[in-house]
Parts: structure tokens; sequence; C-alpha cells
């Protein structure tokens, strides 16, 4: 059958907008000086340079000083959790069991290091956050608190503002994960409570490889390795092709609250039909997270007796571009973090595939989905086993 091909994989990366393919490649046509030069090209570029700092500031409503270019998320958020070690004299962060792997991995190690605690929070049922554990880890011993604006799995949000007044009553700081927020519903750095917050363009329609760390005006945060760029903040010649890329998919993000509206209502209608088409078409179907809030785009789910990888050679087959969990992870034997936290088995959450929908996703790719994906999967399904017999376990291959 000659199917389309489409992407539902939004929360993984999305494609560079148009204005951000034209920037990076005018940038690397003519504004290819080093920022820090003081001949008129390098004058040039640093000019660039501080119009898209101004840009991207005016989009996530902060200052432009207070933007600190990075290679993306991960880089950034790694300033912000090994700055917190021994900021203030505190060597205790409390950190969300929610949160994307690579800040998993960096707590733990330096919860390896003598004299530091990581508490970590756990999650609900429904994907969202523990408050009572909350409450009970953010004393006057923490540094830092970080936590994700959206979870990148399940899309569900977390109590931004609630955990913004339990660490500044404790004396703590807040950092805040945005990177999947942003792009998907607005984010105001000015008013969210938060102190240092972490973010990828590519996640927004910019270009792999730059981020920023923003970091609160006033805070005197430590760079991850020393240099003269960035404030002192960031070490390194600022990749000025990305830096452009990011302010250009930043700028299209400067939406009126009307459109804003209108294009997370778009995505949540798009969300629904496919939620409720599944479950109608399907025996079995478990919506991970339904019950919290969550982002727009974003739908988790297992279907009992089956294994992600089916679901995806099912969608593949159909022309459709999912996963299993997040980019970084799926394809893997390893249940999700996530899911684990949440109380699912190891079986159930090997069961689970991701459909993230973009702001420009149409409704016929909801639809080629619907009519087309219940009619692969049914065969797959395990049959009712007859007396003295055992059923195929859920979510594995039998």
């Amino acid at each position: 059958m000659d199917t389309p091909a489409i992407y539902l994989d939004h929360n993984a990366t999305t494609a560079p907008l148009p204005a951000v393919v034209t920037a990076v490649t005018q940038a690397l046509q003519s504004l290819w000086a080093n920022p820090s030069s003081q001949h008129a090209p390098g004058q040039a570029a640093r000019q660039a340079l501080m119009q898209a700092r101004a840009t991207v500031a005016r989009t996530l409503h902060c200052k432009p000083a207070e933007v600190v270019f990075t290679s993306g998320a991960t880089e950034a958020g790694a300033m912000a959790l090994r700055g917190a070690v021994g900021f203030n004299g505190r060597q205790v962060i409390v950190v969300s069991e929610a949160e994307h792997s690579s800040a998993r991995k960096l707590a733990k190690a330096l919860a390896a290091q003598p004299g530091v605690t990581v508490r970590w929070v756990g999650l609900m049922p429904d994907g969202s956050l523990d408050a009572v554990q909350a409450r009970e880890f953010i004393r006057d011993d923490v540094s830092l608190v970080s936590v994700m604006a959206a979870n990148n799995e399940t899309g569900a949000l977390m109590p931004i503002g609630e955990l913004a007044r339990l660490a500044h009553a404790a004396g703590a700081l807040l950092h805040v994960d945005a990177t999947q927020q942003i792009g998907k519903l607005p984010f105001d750095f000015a008013a969210c409570g938060a102190d240092l917050v972490s973010l990828s363009a590519h996640k927004f329609g910019g270009p792999k490889g730059v981020g920023a760390l923003l970091v609160r005006q006033g805070l005197n945060w430590p760079a991850l390795w020393p240099g003269s760029q960035e404030r002192g903040r960031r070490g390194g010649t600022e990749n000025l092709p990305g830096v452009l890329g990011m302010a250009a998919a930043a700028e299209a993000l400067q939406l009126s609250p009307e459109a804003w509206l209108q294009r997370a209502a778009h995505m949540a209608r798009l969300r629904d039909q496919l939620e409720q088409g599944l479950v109608q078409a399907l025996p079995g179907v478990h919506i991970l997270g339904e019950h919290t809030a969550r982002l727009p785009n974003t739908t988790l789910l297992r279907i009992e007796g089956l294994h992600a990888e089916q679901v995806l050679n099912a969608l593949a087959q159909l022309g459709i571009a999912a996963s299993s969990g997040a980019a970084c992870s799926s394809g893997g034997n390893e249940p999700s973090h996530v899911l684990t936290a949440m109380g699912l088995s190891r079986d159930e959450a090997l069961g689970a595939v991701r459909l993230s929908l973009g702001p420009d996703t149409p409704a016929r790719d909801i639809q080629h989905l619907l009519q087309h994906l219940p009619a692969r999967l049914r065969p797959l399904l395990p049959t009712p086993s007859a007396p003295g017999h055992e059923a195929t376990t859920p979510g594995v291959f039998a």
C-alpha cells in the first residue's frame, strides 16, 4: 500500500524550520568570523550574536544577560547540577524520578562524591510528582531542586510554581528542564519562579547542538569549564550558526496568547482523537498518565499482550515514525525509569509506545493511523487461553 511519511516523534526532535535553515546557511557563508575578534568581520559576528541573544531572551521572557548559550540541554543541565554542589555551603540536591536519563546519570555520579547527597522524589501512578515526598525532602540543607517542566515520555506537567515556593522557603534554588515545554506551551522565565532553566533548540524547530542555560540575574553561577565567552560562564568559541538558527526558531514562538491557545488546542484535539480511536478499536489499550495535566501533544500507551517493538514495526509499515520512549534510551531492553517509578512492571513498561504530535500535524495523519493500525495489530494480540493453558505474558514476545 502506498502510504505517506508521517512523523509522530516530535518529543525526540523536530524538523528545522525554513527560517532556521536560512539563518544557519547565511551564517556559515557570511558570518564565519570569530565573535571575539576585534576586526570588522569579528565585530559583525559579535553583533549578530548579541541580536540572537536578545531574540531568545524576548521569546523566553528573560534578560539577554541571563542567557548562556550551550551545546544543548544536557550541557546546560550539567552546569546547573554540578554548580549546585557546595553552593551556599550545601551538598544536598533534590532530583525527581522523572528526569532525563542524562540528568539521572549525572546526579548518580555526583552522589558518589564524598559528602554529596541526592534525594530522589518519586512519581505517582499517573506520572505526576509525589508532592508529599517533595515537601519532605526539600529542607534547609538543600542546595538545588531539579525537575522537568514536562516529562518527555508521559508529557506530565510538574508543579513548578509550588516547587519554587518550597525551594526558596528552604533557601535552595530551583533548576527547571524546560526542554519539552518550550514550543508546545508558553514559557515565561520571569514568572515561573525558577533560578536556572535548561533547554535545547532542536525541540522547537531549531538546529541540534545548541541550547541554553538561563541563569537568574544576580546569581553568581560557576562555569562548567572556564573561558572568557558567555560572560565567563561557558568557555569556547560560540557556535554562531547554531545560535542564529536557535534565535530564528525562538522568533517563530513569539505568538499572541490567542495563537498559543490555538496551537495547543490543535494538538490536544488530535491527541484526544488518537487516544479515543485506539481505545475503541483495540482491546487492552492503556493511556499512561491520561488523568494528569500533560503536554497537549503527547500520548504514551501500551497494549496488553504486545511489546513496543511489535507496535512500532506495524507503525513503520504504515510510514509512521514513533518511538518506545525517550529517543536516547529507546530500542534497548531496559524498561523506562519513568514508567517503573510510576509502578509499572518491567513487561508493562517494555510495551509502552510514545506518539508525539507537532503544531503542524494534520488531521489526516491521525485518520490514517486510526484507519490502518488496528487491523495490523489485531492478528498480533494474544488469544484468550483455553482452560488448563497459560496465557502469553503481556508485553513479551511469545
